[in-house]
């Protein structure tokens, strides 16, 4: 088979795939997990809704007694937080900006994920994106469209050739990504502060740690007068769009996400891990980087450094939250854009610190990571009812992967009694 035969029967690999896997010795558990993982139905939306909102019920009612011991009550809590991200006009357009480059950033993580990659370093990529955007728009003598598109397409450029280097190493080499995106993290930061710094090659002539100004012209408009909220917004709307079309519309989406269930499958089908690893990473990198780019081109107008307050790091808690699917991340964003922008209402109001924030979110982070345990208790739970004669269609909601698994758990546990 020469090449172009191989990429053409690599777009039609569903039939041979499972035939393939369900011939393996373990064909029988691979094609099971297959089957449930691309199985398409409204059961799996549900359980991803449930999944949701039992996650963020539960951290939610375990950040309350921290809101007690704050010295304040829940109901001017809530309220506070209400009002100052969803109470009124400005708030709401606070929370959509804050909700921006977290989307952005968010589907890059989910990317790397799709492709069994831990993309942490999307920080890193994040203020690289930046850093390159800022320094087209101040030193490239453009009209304003043009020059946005350049400063755009230089931030995605810069988050992937930040990524490049873990892409390599891991493909090439088997060096964990995790390690080496954790390691260019800290020299992204490093990097963009000298280069702004007093001595540095891109520092402003009258603002130190910042880049010169990009043109009024070559920024994103604002698209509510008296308010912050810039055309980044229309951008994450664009970038949700393209990557659901992406993952799940296409051949390369196919094979990324068959990259990252079983490698082994994927190798035997024509589908190269090397390859699909490398574009998922060095993709993965160039949306972090577009965030950083949105930034600056939409708030700041010039590149500063430490501009992004953890924005990489706080997208790994969206991908997870949201399932690693767009419209997941869409709406878990702006569960954490709420928060951020619901901070200084609730400081004021309540007397809750800021911190409060930081806090929820990492109990969302632990309830995530618990996902499957509390699901294998609802799954024990309803077959309890079955068993004293009481129904339920909760199994039936819940995500097909996660239901096979808790019922093999389920018999075993079953098989096991006396």
């Amino acid at each position: 088979m020469n090449g172009g035969d191989r990429r053409r029967s690599a777009t039609r690999i569903d039939p041979r795939l499972v035939e393939l896997v369900s011939t393996s010795p373990a064909g029988e558990s691979i094609a099971s997990r297959l089957r449930a993982y691309f199985r398409d139905g409204s059961a799996t939306i549900l359980g991803r809704v449930i999944s949701f909102a039992l996650t963020l019920l539960l951290a939610l009612l375990a950040a309350a007694p921290f809101v007690l011991l704050a010295g304040s009550d829940l109901p001017t809590a809530v309220e506070a937080l209400w009002a100052g991200s969803w109470g009124s006009g400005r708030a709401i357009s606070e929370t959509l900006v804050q909700a921006i480059p977290l989307v952005i950033t968010a589907l890059a993580v989910a990317l790397a994920f799709q492709a069994g990659l831990f993309n942490i370093g999307a920080e890193g990529q994040l203020v690289m994106g930046g850093l390159a955007a800022g320094a087209v728009g101040a030193l490239v003598p453009l009209p304003g469209p043009l020059l946005i598109i350049a400063c755009l397409v230089a931030g995605m450029i810069g988050g992937g050739l930040w990524a490049v280097v873990p892409a390599v190493l891991k493909a090439y080499r088997g060096v964990h990504e995790v390690v080496t995106t954790i390691m260019l993290n800290y020299i992204a930061f490093n990097v963009s502060r000298f280069l702004v710094s007093p001595s540095g090659w891109l520092v402003s002539e009258t603002q130190p740690s910042a880049t010169e100004k990009i043109p009024l012209e070559a920024r994103l408009p604002i698209i509510a007068p008296g308010t912050r909220l810039h055309a980044g917004l229309f951008i994450a709307i664009a970038v949700v769009a393209i990557v659901a079309w992406v993952l799940y519309r296409t051949p390369a989406g196919f094979r990324l996400r068959l990259v990252g269930l079983n490698p082994t499958a994927a190798r035997n089908v024509g589908i190269s891990p090397v390859r699909t690893t490398m574009i998922a990473m060095i993709a993965s990198g160039s949306l972090a980087g577009l965030a950083g780019a949105v930034q600056v081109l939409g708030l700041f107008g010039r590149y500063y450094d430490s501009f992004a307050p953890g924005y990489g790091f706080d997208a790994i808690a969206v991908a997870l939250l949201g399932a690693l699917a767009p419209l997941g991340i869409a709406v878990a964003a702006l569960f954490f854009a709420s928060l951020d922008a619901g901070a200084v209402q609730l400081q004021a109001v309540a007397g809750v610190s800021r911190e409060m924030v930081s806090v929820v979110s990492g109990l969302v982070v632990a309830f995530v990571a618990a996902q499957p345990a509390i699901l294998r208790l609802l799954r024990r739970i309803t077959l309890t009812r079955r068993h004293t004669g009481g129904g339920s269609r909760l199994d039936e909601a819940l995500p097909p992967a996660l239901s096979d698994e808790n019922a093999s758990m389920s018999a075993i546990d079953e098989g096991a009694r006396p």
